[in-house]
């Protein structure tokens, strides 16, 4: 992906030089993870270490990188959190340079360890140094680190370095993965600890691109309603997560909804998710103080006596597990046919969006095959949110699919406002400060209206002052709307000449043709069937594919 600058948001009058950059190793979320690395006047700062394969940093991209004769790819190495995509690195990292000094919070600290499990070595742990939260520290001569809880997973953190010169002092933040709801076992990023930064550049990732999603506690319920479902229907839920993070929203969500609490239910976790629910039990100080208040009452995970009862899956009960209804949760990396064995059953597995995991189109026992949005980053609202509130001269996305940073950069109300970039691994950002940037007003986009009921029309009255934004023609082009509920919000859409011609004049006279209107892997006019070659693509309503599944099907 190229790297996008708005040509109308350039710095003014007082450039300065480049005393700003960032070279990104790695920027995606898959395989590849997050690797960054920032130079800020001569102090060179590595953030995150998500490379499977750490041979770009042992041997640098350029002559610049090495800065003459230096022995190690960076001065010191930053990690927002213990997800694989951001730490699986960091310990090929460690042994390649043991000088090389590792700083994260000290919940982070302590579960980078788990991403080694398949490896014996003693000084895992000791690797890596605990920094405190939302204390300033100053590892070299005018260069400052702060950190602030993100949200996302236990220890996940915002980095803010501060380089101090003798003219001015540059500010970058880097969110790390972010998420501002709070969720079962982690409270949401604070905007109001980050307002009034006075911020240079702003490193942010756009995992959900400009998609917007319901109310967190509304993705929970429909989970937890569709679970339910299906137990009522004797039927058994598998649940295949990675093994932090997710996992153990899951399970705090079975153990304290109303669908489940008190009843006659098992529920069984195994391999890695369980090592990862030992690892919370350890934490629990610094987990929210609602689920230590949970955990003083009754364990947090292992619970044989309050129902639902929550067990580890061993060997012996693999034979049996799925005779009667219950719910497994088991690592995302796992083979689901362990579970779904003859005479169990029968199986409804539920994959989590966004998250690739790997199934067979059929196994032993009978099974139904579905996803399901529980979001562990913010959406499209919620990332734009952030850096209105920020308000820095440079944005730069990482993290998400191409298509997804796209939607982001193209975006007008940034573009308009910020430098927009989105580099591609290896890519050089130059971020030019200048010091009589002047920043635009944010545009009036809330407007006052009215709602009238008569008899069978309801009528919405809105101000003209709406038509002056340039968005008004397309919304308004044909006259007509489409409306539908998101959450408790009422959403309004203008329908195109080119919808209503697709679809003749009537949009459901198609309902019955095989498409992508109508296929149940099809939201938000994206593909979400990983067997699908349009998979994380956009996709025209009336467009088809070989992995097309109808609403109604059952496979």
């Amino acid at each position: 992906m190229r790297d996008n600058l708005s040509a109308s948001s350039r710095v003014d009058a007082g450039e300065v030089g480049s005393e700003l950059e960032c070279l990104p190793y790695s920027v995606q979320h898959n395989d590849e993870g997050i690797c960054l690395l920032i130079k800020m006047g001569p102090h060179r700062i590595l953030l995150d270490c998500g490379l499977g394969d750490i041979s770009s940093l042992a041997r640098g991209l350029s002559k610049s990188e090495r800065r003459g004769s230096s022995p190690l790819p960076a001065d010191l190495v930053l990690i927002s959190h213990a997800h694989p995509d951001h730490a699986r690195g960091l310990l090929a990292l460690h042994k390649a340079f043991p000088l090389l000094p590792i700083y994260a919070s000290e919940v982070t600290s302590k579960l980078l360890p788990l991403n080694w499990q398949d490896q014996a070595h003693t000084d895992i742990s000791q690797f890596c140094q605990a920094l405190p939260l939302r204390s300033p520290v100053e590892f070299q001569d005018g260069l400052v680190a702060e950190l602030f809880p993100a949200g996302h997973l236990p220890g996940a953190v915002a980095i803010m370095l501060t380089y101090t010169t003798q003219q001015r002092s540059y500010r970058l933040l880097y969110t790390g993965d972010f998420f501002l709801s709070n969720s079962r076992l982690v409270e949401g990023l604070r905007l109001e600890e980050l307002r009034g930064l006075d911020l240079d550049v702003l490193i942010i990732e756009g995992s959900y691109g400009t998609s917007r999603h319901p109310h967190r506690r509304n993705q929970e319920n429909q989970l937890a309603e569709r679970i339910n479902r299906a137990i009522a229907d004797h039927c058994s839920v598998l649940l295949p997560t990675p093994a932090l993070g997710l996992g153990q929203e899951l399970l705090m969500l079975l153990r304290s909804h109303h669908h489940f609490t008190g009843r006659d239910l098992d529920i069984w976790v195994d391999g890695a998710v369980a090592t990862g629910c030992d690892a919370y039990l350890e934490l629990l100080p610094h987990l929210p103080a609602s689920v230590q208040n949970f955990a003083r009452h009754q364990p947090l995970f292992w619970d044989e006596r309050v129902r639902p009862r929550v067990r580890r899956l061993q060997p012996e009960h693999r034979a049996t597990v799925g005779n009667s209804p219950c719910i497994v949760l088991t690592d995302s990396t796992a083979d689901l046919s362990q579970h779904c064995q003859p005479d169990t059953g029968p199986w409804l597995i539920l994959l989590p969006e966004k998250i690739d995991i790997k199934v067979n189109k059929q196994y032993l026992a009978p099974t139904t095959i579905e996803t399901y949005l529980l979001a562990q980053h913010s959406d499209g609202p919620g990332t734009t949110q952030l850096i209105h509130n920020l308000r820095p001269q440079h944005v730069i996305f990482v993290h998400g699919s191409p298509a997804y940073l796209a939607d982001l950069t193209s975006l007008e109300e940034l573009q308009n406002r910020y430098h927009v970039h989105s580099p591609a691994a290896g890519t050089l950002v130059e971020l030019l400060i200048g010091d009589t940037f002047l920043q635009p007003a944010a545009p009036e986009t809330n407007y006052e209206g009215e709602l009238t009921e008569l008899g069978t029309v309801i009528t919405i009255t809105l101000p003209e002052a709406i038509a002056t934004d340039s968005r008004w023609q397309q919304f308004a082009d044909t006259g007509l709307i489409e409306a539908r509920w998101q959450g408790e919000e009422l959403v309004l859409r203008g329908l195109s000449q080119r919808e209503l011609l697709n679809q003749s004049s009537d949009r459901f006279t198609w309902s019955e043709v095989d498409c992508c209107g109508t296929c149940r892997h099809q939201r938000g006019q994206r593909c979400w069937n990983p067997a699908s070659p349009l998979y994380n693509f956009k996709v025209t309503l009336e467009g088809y594919c070989p992995a097309f599944e109808g609403l109604n099907d059952s496979q």
